[in-house]
């Protein structure tokens, strides 16, 4: 007497669908990732701090103010002086108000044009400046 025996199908795995998950994960990745900007072409010898915290990203970039010495103050890598430093300030606020400041001053640079630069700070009316150090090694 011969009985029926069904033949077993092999387990098929479509890879389609997995296809189209593995391109949906790769495209939410490039779209949340936040790509590094070259910040200043000036080299500028950053202080080291202990206390020095890694601050969140921003949306837009900040105006950067790079502080050098006397001959060496720019402002989003374009050179300005002292004096005019408070009117750049303002027109460049004015121009992007989601923008924030962001100090970048070198540790051999001068007290005095330290407390001049804050001064023009305040003038330009930014009361929270973050400043960039270098961690303690």
């Amino acid at each position: 007497m011969k009985f029926y025996t069904k033949k077993k199908r092999a387990p098929v795995v479509t890879i389609i669908p997995l296809i189209d998950i593995l391109c949906i994960l790769l495209i939410f990745f490039i779209v949340t990732t936040t790509f590094k900007k070259d910040v200043s072409q000036l080299k500028i010898n950053l202080p080291e701090s202990q206390e020095a915290r890694a601050a969140a990203a921003e949306k837009e970039p900040p105006i950067l103010l790079a502080v050098r010495n006397e001959q060496n103050l720019t402002l989003d890598e374009k050179p300005v002086t002292v004096e005019d430093l408070a009117a750049a300030l303002k027109a460049a606020i004015e121009q992007n108000p989601k923008r924030g400041v962001a100090l970048q001053a070198d540790k051999e640079a001068p007290f005095g044009l330290i407390v001049q630069v804050l001064d023009a700070l305040q003038a330009a009316g930014v009361k929270n400046i973050p400043a960039f150090t270098e961690p303690k090694k």
